[in-house]
């Protein structure tokens, strides 16, 4: 099967900074992938990488079997990846409606729309016209999700979205992630929660210091194998 997204031996850069490593990498179509490791040791450089914030200076970053340059956040959209960042950034001028009618910005067919989106997130409907930054931070994680779903991906990347979120509403996304994928949309899921982690991935990556130093599935893995490289 050719990989949705394949990073192969990616060197990224801010500045002079040499953050990635020879990262390789991929995802395939409807696969559910995991990338773990502590703080600071290039996950979100790789979504940078993406998203062409971070300068590649050698390797191939490769979607849908095309090489890809300068993407940006617009153009990754396009081409069928959508970003969940870390930290939300819902944008505070715009009302819940506003914010996800700005995710489908791109107008990618597929099934999600904002009536999709309300029966997924109920709590966005009811709230469709207060602040997005008004929200809770589940329900701003939610609007995130569902920001993202409007473009209509075959590429959902979700980066730390678990953050600062209590453990019924890591329980309701890992409910909705499984949802997502098992209707066909891939998932790369940045995370240090491990109960997150088990119950949506597949498979997983582990990387330290700008390098991927692990992978395999995660059927029959001892989970200690992946916390050691999440405990500081």
């Amino acid at each position: 099967m050719i990989p949705l997204l394949n990073l192969d031996a990616v060197n990224a850069y801010y500045g002079a900074a040499h953050v990635l490593h020879d990262v390789t990498l991929s995802v395939c179509p409807g696969e559910r992938v995991a990338l773990v490791g502590r703080n600071g040791v290039g996950k979100t450089t790789v979504v940078n990488s993406i998203l062409n914030l971070a300068s590649l200076r050698g390797g191939t970053l490769k979607f849908n079997g095309v090489v890809q340059h300068g993407l940006r956040t617009y153009g990754a959209a396009r081409a069928g990846i959508s970003v969940v960042p870390q930290g939300r950034r819902i944008i505070p001028n715009l009302t819940i409606e506003e914010n996800l009618l700005l995710g489908g910005a791109v107008k990618r067919p597929g099934p999600w729309n904002l009536a999709s989106i309300y029966e997924l997130f109920p709590i966005l409907q009811e709230r469709r016209n207060t602040p997005g930054t008004a929200l809770s931070g589940g329900q701003q994680q939610m609007l995130a999700i569902g920001r993202a779903l409007m473009a209509n991906p075959q590429l959902l990347v979700l980066d730390e979205p678990s953050e600062g979120l209590a453990p019924v509403i890591v329980d309701q996304l890992a409910d909705i992630f499984n949802r997502l994928a098992n209707a066909g949309t891939a998932l790369l899921l940045i995370e240090q929660n491990l109960s997150l982690i088990t119950r949506v991935a597949r498979r997983f990556y582990v990387m330290a210091k700008g390098s991927i130093i692990e992978e395999g599935a995660l059927e029959g893995l001892d989970i200690a194998q992946l916390h050691k490289h999440i405990v500081v």
